[in-house]
């Protein structure tokens, strides 16, 4: 597991692009037959990626959480983004098409990822939070994510914001997730800018040609640096930072929180004229 520690914004502000890309982007996400974490001592929230060519267990080393046990103190949201497959908890089996998500509640010991077809196998996007109570482990297929429908053509930002685990949804302790998929023609993704003071944001950024990439916007909002991301990699947002992009075509994200509340609208927006 790869461990990324908080980073102070005075001394971001210093970061060239080495410094930048190795404290705040996870760059390999996807490997066959291998599971990928990244823990982030923001809001201890993990994100990874499991890539089951053969059957997968989730297994950690308990020196990392303190926990016998990934999900003993903790919850977990999945998004498959690949081919078919199937994720079982504690043996019972939940399929998951692309872009279906899974919800795990607190307490789940035996977690195994499979996919359906060996030439084509499921790529599966995980996000894991504390948690202090336990929830009912659910499925969440595309079409039962709540849409909101934002943006326009003429600002190139015509988008879908799919909310898998959210309060007026699948709940959760604190996670937070959710998809958002640009139309075709549209680049731009949340802007006018905003931080979340009270929570982390990690955003995997996919469905993306070999060819393209995505300008990530991120530091303080007087102190605006950039990230370039390529396809299925991910940023991690700190609560003193704006998270913004835009790509050379369009593309698919999946947004994950985790911090102090819930509430999608608990932002503090960015005036256009004071962004530097």
């Amino acid at each position: 597991m790869d461990i990324r520690h908080a980073v102070h914004p005075e001394h971001a502000k210093t970061f060239d692009t080495k410094a930048l890309r190795k404290n705040f982007l996870v760059e390999q996400l996807f490997e066959n037959d291998r599971v990928r974490l990244t823990y982030s001592h923001y809001d201890r929230l993990i994100v990874g990626g499991v890539c089951p060519v053969s059957p997968l267990q989730l297994d950690i080393d308990p020196e990392i959480i303190g926990c016998e046990t990934l999900l003993e103190r903790r919850e977990l949201g999945i998004i498959n983004i690949g081919g078919n497959g199937s994720v079982f908890v504690d043996g019972e089996a939940f399929e998951l098409d692309s872009s279906d998500g899974l919800y795990i509640g607190m307490g789940a010991a035996d977690i195994e990822f499979t996919s359906r077809e060996r030439g084509n196998p499921a790529k599966f996007y995980i996000a894991c939070a504390p948690a202090h109570t336990n929830h009912p482990t659910r499925k969440i297929a595309l079409m039962t994510a709540e849409p909101v429908e934002l943006g326009t053509p003429e600002q190139c930002n015509e988008r879908t914001i799919c909310k898998y685990i959210h309060p007026g949804g699948v709940q959760s302790c604190q996670l937070v997730m959710g998809m958002t998929i640009l139309k075709q023609g549209s680049v731009w993704n949340t802007m006018p800018v905003h931080t979340h003071p009270r929570r982390i944001e990690a955003y995997l950024y996919f469905n993306m040609s070999r060819e393209d990439l995505v300008f990530h916007f991120m530091g303080e909002p007087s102190e605006t640096r950039h990230l370039v991301v390529r396809n299925e990699q991910v940023v991690l947002s700190p609560s003193w930072s704006i998270h913004s992009g835009t790509g050379t075509a369009a593309y698919t994200f999946i947004w994950s929180m985790a911090g102090e509340n819930q509430t999608f609208t608990d932002m503090n927006g960015v005036a256009m004229n004071d962004i530097r």
